[in-house]
């Protein structure tokens, strides 16, 4: 195969994952704490066969990952007392079977014993890494600004604190990865106590997913992926006629 549809076919394998890309922000455009994520590309120099010495390498295109935007997304209200979100940075902590994760997603509820836990059922964590739990018979849970969780107990004039949210932080956002489900996992990264942060109660943060920008890119993706298509069917014909006149020469 001609060295020009090599590359045309390696940007053509880029241009559909970018589509793929775009394709999932769209899709999560209404998904509490979604961050919006773009594709990183790099050239891959390869000299030519036969060509020890060139100074021209090919340029074949490489996917070298996801690039995620931690900007906060808009806070809407809900009125639902266990929707916490966070204004500024920071993660919830979340205890899972595959460890502690991390989310901006504060969509929490209680289950049965009384635990505080997300959509999926597993359990918040609070600052030293525990479960929080509040009071079954309790009354309704107010959440403060910092996180701290009180509750009117059965029998208690007075409010008692039950528990307080873990925001953690880390020094690099590019040492987490998605693990699915709004949640994140920091591959050893140590994380941080957020002090520059604040808890909302009755809010959700919503996705940062601007979905006309990736409309626009979509059209711009699908537009590229023709116009090469083109020009690798035209690179062919012009191979094959130029075999085919070769061949005809007496």
């Amino acid at each position: 195969m001609d060295t020009s549809l090599y590359v045309g076919l390696s940007k053509q394998m880029i241009l559909r994952r970018e589509l793929d890309v775009a394709a999932n922000n769209i899709a999560n455009a209404d998904t509490t704490g979604f961050k919006v994520e773009t594709m990183t590309v790099a050239a891959d120099p390869l000299t030519p066969p036969g060509s020890p010495t060139s100074t021209q390498p090919i340029q074949y295109v490489i996917d070298t990952g996801l690039a995620r935007n931690f900007s906060q997304g808009a806070l809407q209200s809900t009125g639902a007392p266990l929707d916490v979100a966070i204004d500024g940075d920071g993660f919830f902590q979340v205890s899972t079977a595959a460890g502690t994760q991390f989310t901006r997603d504060g969509r929490f509820a209680t289950n049965a014993q009384g635990q505080l836990v997300t959509q999926a059922g597993d359990p918040v964590l609070d600052a030293s890494g525990s479960p929080i739990s509040l009071s079954v018979s309790g009354g309704p849970a107010s959440i403060a600004a910092d996180g701290t969780i009180s509750q009117a107990l059965p029998g208690q004039a007075q409010s008692q604190i039950v528990g307080k949210l873990g925001v953690v932080s880390f020094a690099s956002l590019s040492a987490l990865s998605k693990a699915g489900n709004g949640l994140y996992t920091n591959n050893g990264a140590a994380p941080s106590p957020s002090t520059k942060s604040m808890i909302h109660q009755g809010m959700l943060e919503s996705s940062n997913v601007q979905p006309i920008l990736q409309v626009t890119d979509l059209i711009r993706i699908s537009r590229a992926y023709d116009q090469l298509s083109s020009v690798m069917n035209n690179t062919a014909d012009l191979s094959s006629r130029s075999i085919q006149r070769l061949g005809s020469v007496q």
